[in-house]
């Protein structure tokens, strides 16, 4: 029997799986595909750029893939020492204590917990516009008002208007650096909006894209007992997307709060990857550097050829087409370079993510081409 399945094919057939699993995607039989994003099929082409989805080109570590890999044959146990030992060694290399931390099949999923624990028709959500709306589609499917706030004119968030737009409060969510702009705010910002902040509310801070900026991290937060939920990923600059991992560091109390509403064993290649990834830090100043030159050159070329970029510290950007941004993307896409979205506060621009050197290339090269025409 062939084991040869494209990336689609596999999308497709995993959906079903990952919701049996309780991951997020919901069982709906005969309609699995449309809880997926929509898919060209020529993103299966042999010379496809995939710049849409803010992944790591490069993938796991090469310990990581090697430990997911030596687990399969022990899959058929359920091994939960190996995620409490994934959530110890993150807590004891960031000055946590074991309880402050859960693990997670995704921040997506801590996400969701999150806005379904801290958020009721009561107890509003604030978000900066644009951003990361996981968290304010699944508040406003279970009831809760979502107030957007949007970003300044640096692309920071603007914490004074989110600590007092909304009184009642149950959750603020700040993404820093913030997806889809890759703009930073910084950390006297968060203390303000911290200080700030109704009293009952708790701060979900994801520092998905962390690694990726000289920006300080928030995780000394939660050792002090704050209000605020941190949550990491191994998606972004760990190469992990496909196999689902995520970090939520909280007070237990805050953690039990969100537990009731999405918390599972993890798989078992995923936390041995998890594992290696930790024990290998050495190739993030690597891949941090790789993702910055990347960047930066591909920001100085659009911008000497009069297209704005917003500032990113992220491994993607914003750019400025000056006209539809949607419309854009789908001429990149007819030459098989596919790139993100456009938001609804700024449908001008597109949101760009990062690739390897040589993809960067070719999306240069796809972009002078729709200039041109």
């Amino acid at each position: 029997m062939s084991l040869s399945l494209s990336r689609r094919g596999f999308l497709q057939a995993s959906t079903l799986g990952m919701a049996a699993a309780g991951i997020g995607l919901p069982l709906v039989t005969g309609t699995a595909s449309a809880q997926l994003p929509p898919r060209d099929a020529a993103m299966d082409a042999a010379d496809a750029v995939l710049l849409n989805y803010n992944e790591n080109p490069h993938g796991p570590f090469p310990e990581a893939a090697q430990a997911a890999i030596s687990m399969i044959a022990r899959s058929g146990r359920y091994l939960f020492e190996g995620q409490q030992e994934l959530g110890g060694l993150f807590a004891s290399q960031n000055g946590l204590k074991p309880d402050s931390v859960a693990v997670y099949a995704g921040s997506g999923v801590a996400i969701d917990a999150a806005a379904l624990a801290f958020t009721s028709a009561r107890g509003g959500l604030v978000i900066p516009d644009p951003t990361f709306e996981a968290v304010a589609d699944m508040a406003e499917r279970h009831g809760a008002r979502v107030s957007r706030v949007p970003l300044l004119a640096d692309a920071s968030h603007d914490v004074d208007t989110m600590a007092g737009i909304d009184p009642d409060a149950g959750l603020i969510y700040v993404c820093n650096p913030n997806n889809p702009t890759g703009s930073v705010t910084t950390r006297a910002q968060i203390e303000r909006l911290l200080a700030r902040k109704p009293k009952d509310a708790i701060l979900l801070i994801d520092e998905a894209y962390i690694h990726f900026s000289d920006t300080p991290d928030c995780l000394d937060m939660v050792a002090a007992g704050k209000d605020v939920v941190v949550l990491r990923t191994f998606s972004k600059i760990y190469g992990m997307a496909g196999l689902r991992l995520g970090l939520a560091a909280a007070r237990p109390d805050l953690l039990k709060q969100m537990a009731a509403f999405g918390i599972n064993s993890m798989p078992v290649p995923t936390v041995a990857a998890g594992l290696a990834s930790l024990r290998h830090p050495e190739h993030l100043a690597e891949r941090k550097a790789a993702n910055i030159k990347a960047r930066q050159t591909t920001i100085d070329w659009l911008t000497a050829h009069g297209y704005h970029c917003m500032p990113s510290e992220a491994n993607c950007f914003m750019v400025d087409v000056k006209g539809d941004g949607k419309a854009f993307a789908a001429k990149l896409a007819q030459q098989h370079v596919f790139v993100g979205r456009s938001w609804p506060i700024l449908p001008q621009y597109m949101r760009v993510t990062v690739g390897t050197e040589a993809e960067m290339l070719r999306f240069r090269q796809a972009f002078a081409q729709v200039m041109a025409g």
